[in-house]
């Protein structure tokens, strides 16, 4: 299971990759393998601001779908219209393809709250 170091976590499994004031974000690879097979991605929300922890968006699966959560405030100003076609790309490259949103960051030291690799192996009880 990858779980790249230089990312920040979230418990809700949600990655993100900080470059100065804008972030992309998306599911984690534990996360996909959960999900299943991903057949859809739903993001509505571009040009809103949110709060961390609101819903930006879904994630749907063969067998369920899921809501997904910002891992930190701002103004989602991208969505991967790529995963439209080839929604499966969250599940073969969920940290590269496979990525769902850009968002510029309110505060960016509220990355800072957000968890380390390390910390979310814990949480999900990987070495």
């Amino acid at each position: 299971m990858q779980i790249p170091l230089n990312l920040k976590y979230t418990k809700d499994h949600e990655w993100i990759s900080i470059d100065e004031k804008i972030a992309t974000v998306g599911i984690t690879d534990f996360a996909q393998r959960e999900l299943g097979d991903i057949v859809y991605v739903e993001v509505e929300t571009v040009g809103e601001s949110l709060n961390t922890d609101d819903i930006f968006g879904t994630v749907e699966a063969v067998k369920t779908v899921s809501d997904l959560f910002l891992p930190i405030a701002g103004k989602i100003i991208e969505f991967n219209e790529s995963l439209d076609n080839t929604p499966e790309d969250v599940n073969n490259d969920p940290y590269g393809n496979g990525w769902m949103i850009k968002i510029e960051i309110d505060d960016v030291n509220k990355a800072n709250n957000l968890l380390s690799a390390q910390q979310y192996k814990e949480l999900i009880g990987v070495d």
